[in-house]
């Protein structure tokens, strides 16, 4: 059996209380509701489910982050930079990956909100990037109905260039390839996915390639350098073409694996933000954003650990080092079931 290597215990005890600090909700119940939201994220459980372990209703938690929420959501999104910052100290020009994710839920529609028409789901974008085989937090918007691609991308670089970086490569998959995305990004070096039914090159390509949309005048049009490969899908054994723009002077395959290679790691911390995203019947735009942005932190806290433990490790040794702050209903049954799990976890290491 190899013996794990875990974080010092006063680390892993200086971010249960830093967690805290962050959800500083003023008035006589604000501390339960910031347990109430930590413990939801770190139990993957309800929001509503654990506001009754506390002592508030689900209500209670509801008003709490509608008046509070904005000015405790900037706090939050700033602790995640000072936590990216801290890693990245001392580097100046970094490779940015931006994307979106989309969550959504089954019930009554909200409209104005994400691209969905129906009002079903939540769009919240990000950059990031990798260093020391840790997926980094930049920047973060919400992306609200009428709110265009060129926008996301635009509020996103700024973030990135307000916190002092150059942006040396920009990486961006296709749902951002508009003329409008383009003409913005052409002042750094790129690589953006392009549909291919959009372009109509079903060969192998590495050539220049003009846009023709129609939406804009023959004057408006980009110009860029196209990149077509091919993959074969083993069941029927048929060719599925992809398309990349990009104006770097490099070999076609270089500059497929540098775009694989920034690119590809924001959708793995999308699916470790989401392993903290609590759950809620709250439909309200401050209510649904809070609970992401913290589960978001959360996700940077467990970067620092990156390599070190696991994503559910780093979780459980949370759990099991605040049993008074984060559990405290049923607390004997769930810190042994806990306890469990975190040795089964070890074990398989």
């Amino acid at each position: 059996m190899v013996t794990p290597v875990l974080p010092h215990q006063n680390n892993i005890q200086q971010i249960g209380y830093k967690l805290l600090s962050m959800l500083n909700f003023k008035g006589k119940k604000g501390e339960k509701v910031a347990r109430t939201l930590i413990s939801a994220c770190l139990w993957n459980d309800s929001v509503e489910s654990k506001s009754r372990a506390y002592g508030v209703s689900p209500q209670t938690v509801r008003n709490y982050v509608e008046e509070q929420g904005m000015e405790v959501i900037e706090k939050l999104l700033e602790s995640a930079r000072k936590i990216s910052l801290k890693v990245l100290k001392g580097v100046k020009e970094i490779d940015v990956s931006i994307d979106w994710t989309t969550k959504t839920w089954y019930g009554r529609p909200v409209g104005g909100l994400g691209s969905s028409e129906e009002g079903n789901s939540w769009n919240y974008a990000t950059a990031t990037t990798k260093f020391n085989g840790k997926v980094l937090l930049l920047a973060f918007v919400t992306q609200v109905k009428g709110m265009t691609k060129d926008e996301i991308v635009k509020a996103l670089v700024e973030q990135v260039v307000a916190m002092g970086f150059k942006i040396r490569l920009i990486t961006l998959d296709a749902g951002f390839y508009t003329i409008d995305v383009l003409n913005f990004i052409s002042q750094f070096k790129y690589i953006v996915a392009v549909p291919v039914g959009d372009v109509k090159v079903y060969e192998e390509f590495d050539g220049d390639y003009t846009t023709n949309s129609k939406r804009h005048r023959r004057g408006e049009q980009v110009k860029f350098r196209l990149l077509v490969y091919s993959k074969e899908k083993v069941r029927r054994k048929t060719l599925v073409y992809f398309a990349r723009a990009t104006n770097l002077d490099l070999s076609k395959r270089e500059v497929l694996d540098l775009y694989n290679k920034v690119r590809g790691p924001i959708e793995t911390s999308y699916r470790n933000i989401k392993a903290f995203l609590p759950f809620t019947s709250s439909t309200k735009f401050v209510f649904r954003t809070l609970i992401f942005v913290l589960a978001l932190v959360l996700y940077s806290l467990y970067t620092i650990f990156k390599g070190e433990v696991g994503r559910e490790e780093f979780r459980l040794l949370l759990i099991l080092l605040f049993p008074d702050l984060f559990n405290p209903e049923n607390f004997t049954f769930n810190i042994i079931e806990t306890l469990i799990y975190t040795i089964d976890l070890f074990l398989r290491r």
